[in-house]
């Protein structure tokens, strides 16, 4: 029996479930004593890395059976991601409002990317054919990025009516170190 299939969904699964505790019991009360733009920030980092996605190129040379079509639309996607996450950490970091519809663009993008990753896995059968780097990215990165992206969506709707230098009304000074509020 090939076990490819059931581990690579069990450990995509668990990853998800895994990811979404810590992120509602750390990530969720860390973002809401942020400011809105570094909260932004902090979750737009993890899409910064999706050009390891050019890993794919290796993973098909090595016997992945994606065909060029499916790793350059894996590829095309991800590396855009990745750029367009950086271009908005650089404009939320000096405040520029800009950044804003480009962080909602990133978010459909990713949305889009990853229905589209999982319509062309399905439609080329690649679900347990994934091994090595393929397996940890498609194990533990990928539903990252689905966290982190989920995350990225609510601190953009929840947070829509704030300053990108606002914390919501949240003193931002009452969770330093007591050496630091004293100056």
């Amino acid at each position: 029996m090939n076990y490819m299939m059931p581990a690579q969904a069990s450990a995509q699964l668990l990853s998800l479930i895994v990811l979404g505790a810590i992120a509602r019991w750390y990530v969720v009360p860390w973002l809401n004593i942020r400011a809105r733009a570094d909260a932004l920030i902090a979750l737009l980092w993890v899409h910064v890395f999706r050009y390891v996605a050019l890993q794919v190129f290796s993973a098909q040379r090595d016997g992945f059976p994606i065909s060029d079509g499916g790793a350059m639309e894996i590829v095309l996607g991800d590396v855009g991601g990745a750029i367009l996450a950086f271009i908005t950490i650089a404009l939320l970091r000096h405040r520029v409002r800009l950044a804003i519809p480009l962080a909602w663009l990133l978010a459909a993008e990713t949305v889009y990317d990853t229905v589209a990753n999982i319509r062309g896995g399905v439609r080329e059968h690649l679900m347990g054919a994934a091994g090595g780097v393929t397996w940890l990215v498609l194990s533990f990165f990928v539903p990252m990025v689905v966290v982190s992206g989920v995350l990225l969506i609510w601190q953009l709707y929840s947070r829509r009516r704030e300053a990108l230098g606002s914390a919501g009304g949240r003193d931002l000074r009452s969770h330093e170190a007591p050496a630091l509020r004293a100056s």
